[in-house]
């Protein structure tokens, strides 16, 4: 679009026309076009601004630390940052309103005001009071925590700056904006120039920087995907409806792991670290259930057992219903097309729910054999041995694939109480498992031990 024309933006994504339309050409959102008007250029090679020549660094005479993390004393929180916070990192902490994003980061602030690093604390969102209530919730006094009471991210940071603390946090970064730009708070324009700001002031100042902001519907962080491009880490908070565990996720960590988590209880005294959180994730069950089976995944650094249940119920419509909670719908598509061809077990005419307990989303091919077993037992209606697990990814040849990290993954299943598993040719046991080697989905269904019900 050219500059100095009168355009409409999208407040969801971004997305720029000269046209107004109902709904968003790139995001599909209804009735989020704003008015803008794109400031004029100068034009000619005249127009350029005499600026000085920049400094040089020479890489060989650069530090190759990156410097003392910043440790918040809460675990799950250090295990996903990679250790703690860097000085100077921007993080970027997103979660659906209400989920515990203020109640983690207060926690986090009251835990280094503790150990004697200085905290300040932008409330964007919330009055001073209101902050203050929240910390008597969760039994914390205040000490070495300031508030920032500023909506104006400019007059925030220059309070900030006079106070020289270790750590900054901006709650939220939608509530802030930037001075001089005609467009509303938490707009696309208003977070794409905050983002761009914190970072040079994070990096220039050398303080850790932690950003909270809302997830639209589709899950992503609420404005243009430049902010999540722009920051050190981005961290997703994520929670099944209904559950009190909460899993913190991180999807880009410049000093960490990428595909680490955390995982909390949401109790009356705020979010607690879940110190056995394979235990969280797998449910007691008072009398046998079919489609229920378990297995274990890699989450980053560490195994977790996981349960996976499913239930099949004959439809009355036309095609037959699929239904995935945790699990991509397209890879529950697909093993039921090889459970049909190449085990015997078809559900073409069943209503099938699949779900992960926990809330967990299962990344892990390895988990393919568990989601399998939980579906045959759904359709039998023949609940598994408690004592069995199920390891492997399985292969549209209906080829059990073998998985890595196996010894690890069992080693935890052995801690959780399993002395039985299911798993591809090859896999070297562990003490006290009993393992069923198998080569095809098929083997794998006649050595489940369903136990018959009917």
């Amino acid at each position: 679009m050219a500059r100095g024309q009168r355009g409409y933006r999208c407040s969801s994504c971004g997305w720029q026309t000269i046209a107004y339309v109902g709904r968003c050409g790139h995001c599909g959102e209804w009735n989020t076009l704003e008015v803008f008007d794109e400031a004029p250029r100068a034009a000619g090679p005249r127009a350029r601004a005499e600026v000085a020549p920049g400094r040089t660094v020479a890489l060989s005479a650069v530090r190759d630390d990156e410097g003392e993390r910043i440790s918040t004393d809460i675990p799950e929180f250090d295990r996903v940052l990679g250790g703690g916070f860097v000085p100077g990192g921007l993080v970027l902490v997103g979660g659906e309103p209400g989920i515990g994003k203020s109640t983690l980061m207060l926690q986090a602030a009251a835990r280094l005001a503790a150990r004697g690093v200085s905290v300040a604390y932008v409330c964007g969102e919330e009055s001073p009071r209101q902050v203050r209530l929240r910390a008597g919730r969760l039994g914390i006094g205040g000490e070495g925590i300031t508030l920032v009471p500023e909506t104006s991210l400019d007059a925030a940071l220059a309070a900030i700056e006079g106070m020289g603390p270790a750590v900054a946090i901006i709650d939220s970064i939608q509530s802030v904006y930037v001075e001089g730009l005609e467009s509303r708070s938490g707009g696309p324009a208003q977070l794409s120039e905050a983002g761009a700001r914190l970072v040079g002031w994070a990096k220039s100042n050398e303080i850790a920087t932690v950003v909270t902001g809302h997830v639209t519907k589709a899950g992503e962080i609420a404005g243009p995907r430049l902010l999540e491009h722009l920051v050190d880490a981005v961290l997703y908070f994520e929670t099944a409806q209904g559950s009190a565990l909460r899993i913190l996720r991180s999807v880009k960590n410049r000093f960490g792991a990428t595909d680490e988590v955390g995982v909390f209880e949401m109790t009356g005294s705020g979010l607690q670290s879940v110190e056995n959180v394979s235990a969280a994730f797998l449910e007691e069950h008072e009398v046998d259930a079919s489609g229920c089976a378990v297995t274990a995944v890699i989450e980053g650094s560490r195994p977790l057992a996981v349960e996976v249940q499913a239930l099949a119920v004959p439809s009355a419509l036309a095609s037959p219903r699929r239904i995935a909670a945790g699990i991509e719908t397209a890879r529950l598509h697909l093993l039921l097309a090889v459970l049909a061809r190449r085990g015997g077990i078809n559900a073409a005419n069943l209503d099938v729910v699949a779900t992960v307990s926990g809330g967990l989303r299962l990344r892990d091919a390895a988990a393919d054999l568990a989601v399998a077993m939980a579906i045959a037992s759904a359709v039998r209606d023949e609940p598994l041995s408690r004592e069995t697990a199920f390891l492997g990814e399985i292969a549209l040849s209906g080829a059990i694939r073998p998985v890595q990290q196996g010894a690890r993954r069992l080693a935890e299943l052995t801690r959780l109480g399993f002395r039985r598993c299911v798993v591809p040719r090859g896999t070297h046991g562990v003490e006290a498992m009993q393992i069923v080697p198998v080569r095809t989905l098929a083997e794998a269904i006649e050595e489940a031990r369903f136990r018959g019900t009917r």
